[in-house]
C-alpha cells in the first residue's frame, strides 16, 4: 500500500493512509475528536470507531482518547480513507486485507 501523505497537493483527492500523524491532524483541522458509540466495547476493548465532529450530533457518541482510538485502529489493521483539503469530513475506515491498495 501507498501512503499518499507525503504527494504533491490537490486539493479534493481521495488518500489511503495509516499514518497516525496523517490520521490525527486530518481529524484536528476539523476540530474532531476521537469517539466511539457507547455500548459498542466487547470485552473490554474499543467497538465502533468513530470521529465527533463540531455541531453533528455528537452527543449520542463516548469520547476516547488518541492512543486508544489508534490502537485499536491498527489491532483490526484497518486503512484510513479520506479526502484532503477543502472543510469534506468524509472518511472512511477500511479493513487492510484489500489487494488493491
Amino acid at each position: 500500500m501507498t501512503d499518499h501523505a507525503d504527494a504533491p497537493h490537490r486539493t479534493g483527492r481521495t488518500l489511503v493512509t495509516t499514518n497516525h500523524d496523517v490520521i490525527r491532524r486530518w481529524a484536528e483541522q476539523r476540530g474532531a475528536h476521537p469517539a466511539t458509540m457507547p455500548g459498542s466495547r466487547y470485552k473490554g476493548r474499543m467497538g465502533v470507531l468513530r470521529f465527533d465532529f463540531p455541531g453533528y450530533g455528537g452527543a449520542v457518541l463516548q469520547p476516547v482518547d488518541w492512543d486508544e482510538w489508534l490502537s485499536t485502529f491498527d489491532d483490526r489493521q484497518l486503512r484510513f480513507r479520506y479526502q484532503d483539503g477543502g472543510r469534506t469530513n468524509f472518511f472512511r475506515l477500511e479493513r487492510a486485507a484489500r489487494d488493491d491498495w
